[in-house]
């Protein structure tokens, strides 16, 4: 294992083995708005893309609008009821379904707007078609800036968010591959991905968050799951002030002792931006090499890996923490000057992508991360090498308890071919000439 005690980070973007990235976008998600003053904004994810442009990494990879989902596709995690609500549900008849917002928890941190189903369609979409393309082997790196929203329940909206795209994909995944692992960096706990899987062997989730009086409030190093899903839960609950050098001491060694005993065939990572130094909600102070030394490190283990976004609440900040690590993931390295884009004057007033991190104390000691460390070590040597039960992957409108993964079910037949393929129209090359998408201009 890579020495961990260095006091320096490494360029994660290097000359590192190319492999075949997928990118899944889709110009509409942009338009989606939570209300005035709300911190969750999904413009973010059109002003990454268009970053991702303006710097060529499009070129990089395979670009993809995907193909919507199905209700019944969201029903193998969460209940009819919930989903059938989002559908019907506007701000104009609101008033007229009080009883089932507050059952639903959908009304102050995860408001109705227009358009709110369809905006779970799309980000859900890539997720799902993602996992699909890694199924297939068309691709060993698929990204979807939109997705990772990682708090919803199976009847419950929580924390700005509605449709659990990742427990979605990493059921797609269990069609295919034994085992996955899903891998949390944003600041607050993964609550939802976790609740889901905690008593199966089938998936692990490592969680790295911010712990106490803090949204959502789990995420104890005591909590590692239940039953068979005993120690395949790994919470690592930090303090204010996380940096670089820190959090590298700690993730390098959890999430190597995890790949080496629970081999996952599949990796779900989903890189929330809030755990950045400045970010509108988060108490951490990463800076962009540090959050994405991560994204490197769990990339270097050459596991067909899908990348999620997730938080991240200042504004100007989100799109530069994801181009970086679309770059990390394509293996390319770029300028700290900023290319000229649609949103130029948002990066002033430096226009570099990499910022200075604040002078915040890291209320994190060395002893409290070497003995939390140690204790979740000695977690992950008591799991077994493998599962030794299936977990079942979800028939439309059943959950996650009904046929068994990778058991040859077609149910699905239109996701074998999810995607639509798209190029940025004016932004052609090789062997993509007349293929084309829409692009912010």
């Amino acid at each position: 294992m890579a020495d961990v005690s260095s006091n320096s980070l490494p360029d994660t973007t290097g000359a590192v083995q190319r492999r075949r990235v997928a990118y899944f976008y889709d110009n509409e998600i942009g338009n989606y708005h939570y209300g005035q003053g709300h911190p969750m904004k999904p413009h973010r994810v059109r002003m990454t893309h268009n970053l991702i442009v303006n710097y060529g990494l499009y070129k990089m990879m395979e670009v993809f609008r995907p193909k919507p989902v199905s209700a019944a596709q969201m029903t193998r995690f969460h209940s009819d009821d919930y989903i059938n609500f989002l559908r019907t549900i506007t701000q104009d008849n609101m008033n007229e379904h009080i009883r089932q917002l507050q059952r639903f928890n959908v009304g102050e941190d995860c408001p109705v707007f227009d358009g709110l189903y369809e905006f779970c369609q799309l980000y859900t979409s890539g997720s799902i078609g993602g996992a699909v393309r890694l199924n297939q082997g068309l691709s060993d790196i698929v990204i979807n800036w939109s997705g990772g929203l990682h708090h919803a329940k199976k009847s419950e909206a929580s924390g700005f968010c509605y449709v659990n795209d990742c427990v979605l994909a990493i059921l797609e995944l269990l069609k295919q591959h034994q085992r996955v692992l899903y891998i949390d960096i944003d600041i607050h706990h993964g609550d939802g991905v976790e609740e889901a899987f905690y008593s199966t062997n089938r998936v692990m989730t490592a969680s790295f968050h911010k712990f106490g009086d803090y949204f959502p409030g789990t995420g104890d190093v005591r909590d590692v799951g239940y039953g068979a899903g005993a120690n395949h839960a790994i919470n690592f609950p930090l303090h204010d002030g996380m940096d670089d050098v820190a959090y590298r001491k700690v993730f390098r060694p959890v999430i190597a002792k995890i790949m080496e005993n629970f081999r996952p065939g599949a990796v779900v990572m989903q890189c929330g931006a809030d755990s950045l130094s400045g970010d509108r909600l988060g108490v951490f102070n990463l800076s962009l090499k540090g959050h994405a030394d991560c994204v490197a490190y769990v990339r270097s283990f050459g596991t067909p890996m899908l990348v999620l976004g997730g938080g991240g609440y200042t504004l100007r900040n989100v799109p530069r923490c994801w181009t970086y690590e679309t770059s990390v993931l394509v293996g390319a390295d770029i300028d700290d000057c900023m290319p000229y884009n649609d949103y130029f004057m948002y990066f002033g007033p430096d226009f570099r992508m990499h910022l200075p991190v604040s002078n915040m104390e890291n209320l994190n000691t060395p002893e409290y991360l070497e003995k939390k460390t140690e204790r979740l070590l000695e977690v992950l040597r008591n799991i077994e090498g493998a599962p030794g039960a299936q977990i079942n992957t979800g028939q439309p409108g059943t959950g996650p308890n009904v046929p068994t993964a990778g058991d040859g079910d077609d149910e699905d037949e239109d996701m074998r071919d999810p995607d639509e393929r798209h190029i940025p129209e004016g932004k052609r090359g090789g062997g993509d000439a007349g293929l084309e998408m829409d692009v912010d201009s």
